[in-house]
């Protein structure tokens, strides 16, 4: 049982600094951040909440530049402050801009939050694990290939939630009346938004590559309507 210990510690320091984390977060956003007030993102988000049978969705926007959408681990949503800009200037439409919320909605939905922090326990012992056992054979190399391994598995899984927040999105957009469409065209405009033209491998991202995106997008679309 002792010979366990070290990979439980592991994954219960793993687990309480992924909670430090999340509580670092919250005080930051709690900051940051105020409720999102626009006529015309409000008459689309009551559209998403009706299609969810609740009275509101309280969306606040983070105070920084970068475009992005967030999911916090206290379940509150946010878009970007750069991302708002986006819109004000005629970038990006409120059905666009409503969809990113819907992704976002979906990432708290489906309980991401909780499943990455047991994830990331989990993670954090298999890395301990490997690397233990690979440095018997290759020492000083076995550590740098355990988090290696550990690292893309991550990538992994976070691919795995996009994919899934997106296809809720995709059907709240559908129920709520907005349409997916909006959606494709948010992602069709999202590298030209952000500068990432030139990305890494696929295997290396913690997002699927927006073509990916897309094309799983339309796959399910066409499934649905069957």
């Amino acid at each position: 049982m002792l010979k366990f210990l070290p990979f439980l510690l592991a994954g219960l320091y793993a687990v309480a600094m992924y909670k430090f984390s999340s509580w670092r977060m919250a005080r930051e956003l709690d900051a940051r951040s105020t409720r999102l007030v626009d006529p015309a993102l409000t008459k689309e988000i009551k559209k998403l909440a009706q299609a969810m049978e609740v009275d509101d969705i309280p969306v606040y926007i983070y105070q920084i530049d970068p475009i992005n959408g967030l999911a916090a681990p206290d379940g509150r949503v946010f878009i970007t402050k750069g991302f708002y800009e986006k819109f004000l200037k005629g970038d990006v439409s409120a059905a666009e801009m409503a969809s990113v919320i819907a992704h976002e909605i979906g990432h708290v939905a489906l309980g991401h939050s909780r499943r990455r922090m047991i994830d990331f326990g989990g993670q954090n012992a298999m890395r301990m694990a490997l690397g233990a056992l690979l440095s018997r054979f290759i020492p000083w190399v076995g550590m740098y290939i355990a988090n290696m391994v550990a690292n893309l598995l991550m990538a992994k899984l976070s691919r795995s939630d996009e994919f899934e927040a997106d296809a809720y999105a995709t059907a709240l957009m559908q129920q709520s009346g907005i349409g997916a469409q909006a959606q494709i065209t948010m992602f069709e405009k999202l590298g030209a938004l952000t500068g990432n033209v030139n990305t890494p491998p696929a295997w290396m991202l913690s997002h699927p590559k927006t073509d990916d995106r897309i094309a799983a997008i339309r796959a399910n679309l066409d499934r649905w309507s069957d």
